[in-house]
Order: C-alpha cells, then structure tokens, then sequence
C-alpha cells in the first residue's frame, strides 16, 4: 500500500511524455490527485490505538550494504505524507497553463512528490538517504530552467547546500551503525543499538548540522531567501511546504528518536538554538521590501518554534511541534499563491509600490482578503490552525525552558509586526491612479488559495483534527517502554495524566 505513493507519481511522470502536450497539466493533475486519495484513504485506515508502524513493508535489498527497502507509517510519517500530496497537488493546480516545456516541468513536479513520500516512508536511515538525495536533482532543474532572473545562482547554492547536509547526514547515519554494531540500517535495528551519551552526542552534531541545513537554522539559512525568491510560485510552495520538513522530520526521527540520551545533553543549546532562528527570523523579515523574500525569512523564524517543542522533550510540546510542521506547510503554502498572483497580476513584489489592493472596484480584494487572514494565521490568531500549535509547544517547553519559551513568545509577536507592515502597505491606501485597473483574477487562479484557506480555518477552529495524528509518535518516543505498553490500551494523549504528559 506504500509503495504506491512512491510509485505512482514516478510511473505518472513516466507517461505524461506519451501524451498530448494540451493533456498534459490534466494528467499531472490526475496522478497527483490519485495520490491524494489514496493518502486520504490511509488516514481512514490508520489505528490510532497502535502507537508502532504501520501498513510495514520490507523487502531485503543490498544486505552487504545494510540497504532494505522497509517502509512504515507512524503518526507523524502520515501526516507529512498527507502534506506531501496535498501540497504536491496544490503545486501542480497553481502552475501556470502557459508554462514552458510542459511535459518536463509537470515530470519533475511528480518526481519530486515521489521522492519526498518515499523519505517520509522509508524505515530504513539508508533508504532514506537515498530518497533525500533523489529529491535533489529534480529541484535543482525546476529552480534553474523554470526561476527567476538569477534562477541559475540560486539554483546552484541550493546544490551545494543540500548536498553538503546530505553528506553531513550520511557520516552521521554511518557513525551510528558502526559505533552501535549494528546489522544494517532499519530504524527497528537502530533502535536497539546501546550507545554511551558521548557517543550520541558525538553522532548528533552532523545529524543536526545536516538536518538544519534542510530545515533551515541560523546560521545555516543563506541558502533559502535566494532559492524561494527565485522558484517559480508552484516550486516555492512544495520548497516551503514540504521540502523544509524532510529536515524537522529527519531530526525527530534519525537524531531525537534514536539519541535520545544525547539529545537530552545537547536540549538546553538546542533551545536557545531554536529561540535565535525565531527572532532573527522575524527581525529580518521586518526588513525586507519584496514580499516574497518576507514570507521566505518568516518560514525560518517559525522553524524555531518546531526546534524548541523538540529540544523540551516531553509529548506536549513534541506534539505542538509535529502539528506545527503540518500549520506552516499549509499558510506557507497559501502565502507563496498569493504573493504569485499579486506578481502576476501588478507585475511587482515590493512594497513600496504595492498600495489599495483591498480597492473593492480597482484593485484585488479577494486575493488581499485572503493574503490578510494567511497573515493572521501565520501570526498564531486563535481560530486559525496555526494557533493550536504554537500554544502546545509553548505549554509543553515552557516548564523546562522558561527563558527560551518567552523569547519564543515575543518572536509571535514580532510575527504580527512584520505582517502588519506587508498587509499595511499592501492592502490599504489609495491606488496608484497610473496602475487603476489590473487583470481580473480568474476562479481557477483562486481555487488554490480557496482550498487552503477552508483547511487553515478548519483546522483552526478544530484543532484535534490535526494533533491527533502527532499523539501515538509523541507517546511512543517520549514515555519509556513499560509505560507505552499501558499506553496502548488508551485511546491517545488526552487520555494520559499530566504528569506522565510533562515527563
């Protein structure tokens, strides 16, 4: 059943040069929403009451190597699955029709969704090496053949960059099978390695360098302003709605998971760590002009509130964390649309010549609408999906890391500052008399921006929607064996005591 999702859109990648190329956006829409019901059918199928892996796949591969092919879902697999291909139709949805070699970029697109699904999959810390190096190749193409005007520098930093962290995250995936003894690379195996705590600590630093290159942290970010301002809308959105959690994802399963002791050294750094990105993040972003290089070092300030919930160590703020990485995939995701519209349709990104959007006859006030509550969400207002989650997490770090967790407090606010000034200057004011009428948008140009909002409002308005998922992935890696095995016979979190929650 897993192995669909990996296949599926590499053999529909496949088959869309067979076709016609006015059939081509209608294919790539059509497997990748194939996949999306297949994911939604997943979520039906999954046993909350079971806090192991499921729907398990393994086949041996290369035994010399320690390469099987095991894949699994827990909770927090599942959901960025879900994301995956919710996001990686939304991607495809917003492309333009116009766009350039069809086939190809529509092929790429799939590809990368494959890719992506098979690392949030794979059991295997081998295995998922090599799907976090496939995703590569094919980002790099749609970056530097479908970008901007400096596509091909921002193209080859992004190179360099995720080559480097994968190679930071193989010397610590290999470290961890040779200091531990193991017999190959399957998540179970490493499970039962005995490592001492200067040893963990020593296999964490690349693991955390590696991984916090992909998320990204300070001061390992550079990579990201260029790379997000430069992909196209469709290639911005699966960057920062999903690509970004491959790092936050590896980091709890291959670093938190498995160094548990070590992490446990290393949590007071990893906090403060996580509170810097978070200011600096938003300091930043303050300062920007283009909209879209504001909304790329806001996805980096909020990365720290996920660093922060792990770095406490407890399954309140483990799974405010986990629900925060689905919340800033989804406002990312609507934020990068309408940044992509307002450019399309006002042929700018900066602010100073962005004014009276909100113009009910002149200008774009469903898309200035919806850019006002993607704002807010991003801000953590209650009622919107983000607000849940920053609110676990801060409940959950704020007992071990009360200095950390206040500054993170003060960086929701300077979250509110930096979109106050986009949507100030953006939306309201007076239009320029030179530039009264832009294009309308059409139904099709919103319909993304549409559906995001319903899931943004939603899930805000019942949060236990979505941190529920996170629940039985917090509970099994947090609490020790004993107490998982009484666990299991309860429904989820809400269940436990808080003081088996705060452990």
């Amino acid at each position: 059943m897993l192995s669909l999702l990996i296949c599926l859109p590499v053999i529909g990648s496949a088959l869309l040069f067979a076709l016609p190329e006015k059939y081509v956006r209608l294919g790539a829409l059509t497997v990748s929403g194939l996949s999306l019901l297949w994911t939604a059918w997943l979520f039906t199928q999954y046993d909350m009451t079971d806090l192991g892996f499921q729907f398990t796949e393994h086949l041996t591969w290369l035994p010399a190597l320690g390469l099987n092919y095991t894949l699994g879902l827990d909770g927090l697999g599942l959901l960025m699955v879900g994301l995956n291909a919710f996001l990686g139709w939304i991607a495809i949805y917003t492309t333009a029709a116009d766009v350039e070699r069809p086939k190809l970029f529509y092929a790429l697109m799939l590809i990368v969704s494959g890719a992506v699904a098979g690392a949030f999959l794979a059991q295997n810390f081998l295995l998922f090496f090599f799907f976090y190096e496939v995703e590569l190749v094919p980002l790099y193409l749609l970056i530097s053949i479908w970008g901007g005007e400096k596509r091909g520098y921002a193209a080859t930093k992004f190179l360099l960059y995720t080559a480097l962290s994968g190679a930071l995250i193989l010397a610590g995936a290999l470290g961890m099978v040779w200091l531990g003894e193991a017999a190959n690379f399957d998540y179970e195996t490493l499970t039962q390695i005995d490592l001492s705590v200067s040893y963990q600590v020593l296999l964490l630093v690349p693991l955390l360098f590696g991984f916090g290159i992909k998320i990204p942290l300070i001061p390992l970010h550079t990579w990201l302003p260029d790379t997000y301002v430069e992909s196209s809308t469709p290639v911005a959105i699966l960057l920062g709605g999903v690509l970004a959690k491959l790092g936050t994802y590896g980091l709890l399963r291959f670093g938190f998971s498995l160094l548990s002791d070590g992490w446990q050294v290393l949590a007071p750094g990893l906090a403060v760590w996580g509170s810097i990105t978070v200011i600096y993040g938003a300091l930043v972003a303050i300062a920007q002009q283009d909209i879209k290089r504001m909304v790329a070092y806001s996805s980096i300030g909020h990365m720290g509130f996920i660093l922060l919930g792990a770095a406490a160590g407890n399954t309140l703020s483990l799974s405010g964390s986990i629900a925060q990485m689905a919340s800033h995939g989804v406002i990312l995701a609507i934020l990068f649309a309408l940044v992509g519209i307002i450019e399309k349709k006002v042929g700018t990104r900066e602010l100073s010549a962005l004014n009276g959007l909100m113009n009910p006859i002149r200008g774009l006030p469903v898309i200035s609408a919806l850019l006002v509550m993607g704002g807010m969400a991003s801000a953590g207002i209650p009622g919107l999906i983000n607000f849940a989650a920053e609110f676990i997490v801060f409940q959950g770090s704020f007992r071990q890391f009360p200095a950390q967790t206040l500054i993170c407090v003060i960086g929701t606010g300077l979250t509110a500052v930096y979109f106050v000034i986009l949507l100030n200057r953006t939306c309201f004011g007076r239009l320029d008399n030179e530039r009264a009428y832009f294009p309308k948008v059409t139904i099709g140009e919103k319909m993304p921006a549409y559906v995001l909002a319903v899931v943004i409002v939603v899930l805000g308005l019942q949060p236990g929607w979505l941190l529920r998922w996170g629940e039985p992935t917090a509970v099994r890696i947090i609490i020790p064996t004993t107490k998982v095995e009484a666990a299991t016979e309860q429904p989820a979190i809400a269940s436990l005591s808080p003081e088996v929650l705060l452990q």
